[in-house]
């Protein structure tokens, strides 16, 4: 196992990158991952709110909107197979080709989503080549999150991991934000009719700027300090070798640290995507709340801006305290407002329904944060593309994939969103158990010292 081993750069390292480069390079990031989840998120709130009258036409509302959601669903079950693929492109050829590729894919799908005909113009041709689209979009998010958080982490000095890391991991609520900024923008502009007639096509089509983001990555970022390093200790005989997959040896290795991780995702995966997702469909038809959409989604789109203090605040902690006990904390207390979310939402006031959306965001991002760097921490160089991304698709599958289909079901099968809210803090408990049985990687900082990296499990 020792000839795994590659170190990440310590702080002060004559390999560290300058500090100038090292914000370039979080910038890119932060860019990349915003657009790309812009993208994934985008088919989320369309799911919700047009797909099923677009797509899946029916009599019975619910029937449309599981429909829709299982075709969200799938998007889910694409990315082990995108970790896969772009795991071993990223282990082997290096961090930014697998983005730079992930990158147009998701770009070229998303674009490709606002182009389909509807239901009414080609039938059942229209939702099979919107699954085809989808899967596109799967593959392309299963390789993207580990080479963003590499491209960052890996460069990044021991002490400031989190904090650089958090750059990576604020894509994701910025991309939800400007989903739903989009969307805001275009109902408003053409109305509900406009919108499903077809206007729902114009923020997929502005998915093309992915295209742009995925060049300026390919020409003015370079690769990792620790994938150069892996380079020089292959090319001296040490290494995983030609003839043997990272996939592979990541899941020989490192079975128990790829459950962990994926374990460490799930709580806030799953609260995610009843937050931005479910949400809307609870409060604009499933339930007969009667909710208008707009305002559904400006409580979303509060949430999804409230997230983005927490995923920088729990970062920045995780660096000085560790991981652990922010992740253990965040989790908890976000098993106990999952029973405090409905209530207000059932308010059908905007106050309540901004109230219930941004705690629970706020808390989403508490755990969010600290993961970029937790995931590179538990992987040696060797396998760090390849275990990171595995385990942070699977935690998606077993939580995000399911989680609206999941709660829909719940609500129609017990006809109260308690039991949505169980299923919410059973995950909560999930994610603790999970964290709580991971090796702290990193010490806790004492005040006025510099932070100390341990040496790595390998």
């Amino acid at each position: 196992m020792e000839e795994l081993q590659a170190e990440f750069p310590r702080s002060g390292s004559s390999r560290a990158l300058p500090i100038s480069v090292l914000r370039r390079t979080a910038i890119a990031a932060l860019a990349g991952t915003s657009i790309e989840y812009y993208d994934f998120f985008l088919y989320g709130t369309a799911s919700a709110l047009v797909f099923p009258a677009v797509f899946f036409p029916s009599r019975v509302t619910a029937t449309a909107l599981l429909a829709s959601f299982s075709t969200f669903a799938i998007g889910f079950l694409a990315r082990p197979l995108g970790a896969v693929i772009f795991g071993h492109i990223g282990d082997r050829r290096g961090r930014k080709p697998a983005l730079v590729i992930a990158l147009l894919l998701m770009g070229i799908a998303t674009t490709l989503i606002g182009c389909l005909p509807s239901y009414a113009h080609v039938g059942p041709v229209a939702p099979v080549l919107l699954v085809a689209l989808r899967l596109l979009q799967g593959l392309a998010l299963g390789g993207q999150w580990g080479g963003a958080i590499l491209i960052v982490t890996e460069n990044a000095p021991a002490c400031r991991r989190g904090f650089y890391g958090s750059f990576a991991q604020m894509g994701a609520p910025l991309g939800a934000i400007f989903a739903n900024v989009v969307f805001l923008g275009v109902s408003a502009a053409v109305g509900s009719d406009g919108l499903l007639s077809w206007a729902w096509r114009i923020p997929f089509l502005l998915s093309i700027a992915l295209i742009g983001v995925a060049l300026i990555t390919q020409f003015r970022l370079q690769d990792t300090v620790a994938f150069r390093a892996l380079q020089e200790m292959e090319a001296h005989g040490a290494g995983i070798g030609a003839g043997r997959s990272p996939v592979v040896e990541s899941f020989r290795l490192f079975p128990k640290q790829i459950l962990q991780a994926a374990g460490a995702f799930v709580a806030m995966n799953v609260s995610f995507y009843v937050l931005v997702t479910f949400s809307l469909a609870y409060g604009s038809n499933a339930s007969g709340l009667g909710i208008p959409s707009s305002t559904m989604l400006t409580g979303v789109l509060l949430g999804a801006i409230a997230m983005v203090p927490g995923t920088f605040l729990s970062s920045v902690i995780s660096d000085r305290w560790g991981r652990r006990s922010i992740l253990i904390t965040s989790s908890a207390l976000l098993a106990c407002w999952a029973f405090a979310l409905f209530p207000f939402l059932n308010t059908r006031t905007l106050w309540g329904i901004c109230t219930a959306l941004c705690v629970g965001q706020f808390l989403n991002g508490m755990i969010f944060g600290p993961l970029a760097a937790l995931f590179s921490e538990m992987f040696p160089a060797a396998v760090r593309y390849s275990g990171a991304s595995l385990a942070y698709q699977l935690g998606a599958i077993l939580g995000g994939a399911l989680a609206p289909l999941a709660a829909t079901s719940l609500l129609i099968r017990f006809g109260t969103p308690v039991a949505v809210s169980i299923y919410m803090a059973a995950m909560c408990v999930i994610t603790i158990g999970a964290v709580w049985s991971i090796s702290e990687p990193l010490s806790a900082q004492v005040p006025g010292r510099s932070c100390q990296l341990r040496n790595i499990r390998v």
